[in-house]
């Protein structure tokens, strides 16, 4: 359930028009509903009540927007980072440092130092390397790092290819068959308190199935684990719950995953860490933008928006759907190609979609628009940064600027040797 819904025949965020938001900010611009994030917080919460020992860190990399981060802080949710700049949002959004995983496979040195300076309270080990030069520097600074180790367990999410994490040919975390043996070597390292396990096994997942696999298969691991003399008190289960991006395709909901892992879970005696993003803020968020042309084609007619790849780039990057509405539909339907303006022929939001029938100047939506959206977003073609808007009740607020090209100009430099 979301809060965007048809008010006397035009669509509205909460108590807002559209139509209000476009005339104050204009197009395009993603537009995130405070009661829909709080909605979805608590439901997930709640999904998981009959798990005891739990700790919920949001993906900023679904929406690292500060407005949205303060949002989740208020509903109890610490932060799962994948860089030090995520680090600093969470912080600046008031999420304290002990509720911060650092997750990622490519973290630095630099990036390690910091987050022990500000005392986050996991990092998730991606390789052995990794674990002995975090072991270093924590000694060095007279600190002890708390740490899980990522295993990958070579189950296939069935999910895109480009958002699958979990299977052996994957970048992420380290072989299940050697995890033993790392687990062994790091533990036993100055400035290391290796905790636990962690698997994530992809994203945007419509079949608990694979999931319930890899926990299976976790659970065997923290067994063997202590039987090796090992004391094992959290194993992080990632995230990757899917959102419904096509109306009559509905994943599992919150509560149908919260009923696996009590069952897949009983006995660990850990303290549970999930990592959820998309299902979070997906539905949370719309981008509105305005119909710039109705171009007729050879086979169908394009409609050309002014949102582009560049401000919604999961269409072109993973054949992605978005449903599009207009804003104060007629009734009328047609069928058409959705594209935007820039000068690529990826740029297109939809082929031969059955859409409400608009017209040049008309206003519509791309709905669930609030995870990867505006965090992909570019200046490709140099076009402006898309701004963001959150809507709470009756009144909205712009929560990030729209980053104009005589900004981004300004923050270039020609060289003295290219000057008259």
């Amino acid at each position: 359930m979301d809060h965007f819904n048809y008010r006397n025949g035009v669509l509205h965020a909460e108590d807002v028009p559209m139509s209000a938001i476009a005339d104050a900010v204009g197009t395009p611009v993603y537009v995130y509903s405070r009661a829909t994030l709080e909605r979805h917080a608590r439901v997930f919460r709640e999904a998981l009540g009959g798990i005891e020992r739990k700790h919920i860190a949001f993906a900023i990399k679904a929406n690292p927007n500060l407005a949205v981060l303060k949002v989740l802080a208020r509903q109890g949710f610490g932060a799962d980072i994948v860089s030090g700049g995520e680090m600093k949002r969470a912080l600046a959004a008031g999420m304290p440092a002990k509720d911060i995983v650092f997750s990622g496979v490519g973290k630095t040195v630099t990036e390690l130092r910091e987050a022990l300076e500000a005392g986050i309270g996991q990092f998730n080990i991606e390789l052995e390397e990794e674990g002995a030069v975090l072991a270093q520097i924590a000694a060095s600074l007279g600190k002890t790092a708390d740490a899980v180790l990522r295993v990958n367990p070579d189950v296939d999410a069935g999910t895109h290819a480009k958002i699958s994490t979990g299977k052996k040919e994957n970048k992420f975390g380290v072989p299940i068959d050697e995890a033993p043996g790392i687990f062994a070597r790091l533990s036993a390292l100055p400035g290391l308190n290796l905790r636990g396990i962690a698997a994530h096994i992809g994203s945007q997942i419509f079949d608990l199935g694979p999931i319930e696999a890899a926990y299976s298969k976790l659970g065997d691991m923290v067994r063997d684990l202590r039987a090796a003399g090992h004391v094992i008190d959290r194993v992080d289960l990632g995230g990757g719950l899917g959102v419904p991006y096509e109306r009559d395709k509905v994943p599992p909901s919150p509560a149908d995953y919260g009923s696996m892992v009590e069952r897949a879970t009983r006995g660990w005696d850990v303290t549970l860490y999930f990592e959820p993003g998309r299902v979070i803020v997906g539905n949370a968020g719309v981008l509105l933008t305005r119909v710039i042309w109705v171009k007729p084609g050879a086979v169908r007619p394009f409609i050309i928006v002014d949102a582009a790849m560049n401000d919604l780039a999961r269409p072109a990057m993973y054949d992605a759907w978005h449903d599009f509405e207009a804003v104060a539909p007629t009734g009328e339907r047609m069928v058409a190609n959705i594209a935007g303006p820039v000068c690529e022929s990826g740029d297109t939001f939809g082929i031969g979609r059955d859409i409400d029938v608009v017209k040049a100047g008309d206003l519509a939506v791309f709905r669930t628009a609030g995870a990867y959206g505006a965090t992909m977003a570019s200046t490709y073609n140099s076009r402006p940064l898309v701004p963001e808007v959150m809507v709470d009740g009756d009144k909205f607020a712009v929560v990030a600027d729209r980053v104009m090209p005589e900004t981004l100009i300004a923050a270039e430099r020609v060289p003295d040797f290219l000057r008259d």
